[in-house]
């Protein structure tokens, strides 16, 4: 018998700077996620034992956060070893998608009480990279000349015609509305301090943002994808640029526009969230602070890569009934400027209801973790305008997007 999925609560870390010299650093993925997942349990008030699965999404789930991390996360938390743990892989739409393969379940009568997050720590990926979504295979780069994403996000803003004035302004805006945010607070809510092995604070608030940046200071980096581009890769004997070229004709130059000031941060970073069957939550006394409505995902080119937000969009309000307009509040990841920029353009939505509190190019996009963090985020807004829906979108890697409503629940 289908339910309704109830979002209960959910809490987030900081990000902390995916370098060695972040705040996170230097405390394991694993203990990243378990202590996230305890501050959950305890401020739910949910008895643990009863928690039937944690389904994680994890971008790169080699080295540190290999092995499956979500059942490792549970058992460094000290949880019920009665409680297993999933871990999937929709690179950057990782955690929206464990998000709604929980809400799947409970919406299903499978379970009652599912917790759903992601974890990421950049700072220690191996090599200090991640791995490249052909992973050696030459055989699938004969079919498709898939690119870096920097060349898909230039790809994109070259076709749009958007320009590295607007890029730039942009991301000048998501530096300003999430150093406001911060300052004001409103991040509070969702986030918990995450503890060193002595016990001490590790990091108590996101140190990516960088207040005050202006669009003069942006416009004097220098473009980051415009050498890779011109990089020669095997088995095509043609540069990333040519490779891009030769699946859109029309470009006959790439403009290179985004650098590391008007893309995603990278950064370490854990995420959870707890849904719960309307039953189980009325009988056990938790109180649900929104609905999941519907959830979409979608594919386009893996080539540009980064346009599917936008049908994924669409798919999700047509499957809901709902359209562009019934969304208050919009969360569309800035994994790069022109993707946010491009939906907008093309979904017609008002810029004033997309990332109200900045979003990834400000705080950082720690990939697997960044899905749930975002839910937390426009449903705290939500709350706080006193506001009633909220879509969450997502591009992701091999040219797929994610998309999620939910609805606050008086």
């Amino acid at each position: 018998m289908s339910t309704e999925a109830w979002i209960i609560d959910g809490v987030r870390t900081p990000r902390g700077k995916g370098k060695s010299t972040g705040g996170l650093h230097h405390v394991h993925p694993q203990e990243l996620l378990g202590q996230t997942l305890n501050q959950l349990v305890e401020r739910s008030g949910i008895d643990a034992a009863d928690i039937e699965d944690v389904v994680v999404g994890n971008g790169d789930p080699s080295g540190d956060h290999a092995s499956d991390i979500a059942r490792m996360a549970v058992l460094a938390a000290g949880l019920p070893v009665t409680i297993p743990g999933v871990t999937l892989n929709r690179f950057c739409g990782s955690g929206q998608q464990a998000v709604m393969f929980a809400a799947m379940g409970v919406s299903a009568g499978w379970q009652n009480a599912v917790v759903a997050g992601g974890v990421e720590s950049m700072s220690r990926y191996v090599n200090g990279v991640i791995t490249p979504a052909a992973a050696g295979n030459d055989v699938l780069l004969e079919k498709y000349p898939l690119v870096p994403q920097g060349i898909s996000a230039d790809l994109i803003a070259t076709l749009e015609g958007f320009t590295r004035a607007e890029v730039d302004a942009f991301a000048s805006r998501s530096q300003n509305l999430a150093a406001a945010a911060q300052a004001d607070g409103r991040f509070d809510r969702s986030i918990v301090p995450v503890l060193a092995s002595d016990g001490s604070v590790a990091l108590d608030r996101d140190e990516h943002p960088r207040p005050g940046t202006t669009v003069e200071a942006l416009s004097s980096l220098p473009p980051s994808f415009e050498r890779q581009g011109a990089k020669v890769r095997a088995p095509w004997n043609s540069s990333y640029d040519q490779m891009a070229q030769s699946v859109y004709p029309q470009v006959t130059t790439m403009q290179h526009v985004h650098h590391a000031g008007n893309s995603s941060g990278v950064v370490d970073g854990a995420s959870a969230i707890l849904i719960c069957s309307p039953d189980y939550a009325k009988a056990h006394g938790l109180s649900p602070r929104a609905r999941i409505v519907q959830g979409a995902v979608a594919a386009a080119d893996p080539v540009i890569m980064l346009t599917a937000p936008g049908p994924a969009s669409e798919l999700c309000l047509s499957k809901a009934g709902m359209a562009v307009g019934d969304i208050d509040l919009w969360e569309i990841n800035e994994a790069f400027a022109a993707v946010p920029l491009k939906v907008m353009r093309d979904l017609k939505i008002d810029e004033d209801r997309v990332n109200v509190n900045g979003g990834g190019i400000a705080l950082g996009h720690p990939i697997g973790a960044t899905g749930p963090m975002l839910f937390q985020t426009v449903l705290d807004e939500l709350e706080r305008r006193d506001l009633s829906t909220g879509l969450v979108t997502m591009c992701t890697g091999g040219g797929m997007g994610t998309a999620t409503i939910i609805e606050r629940i008086a």
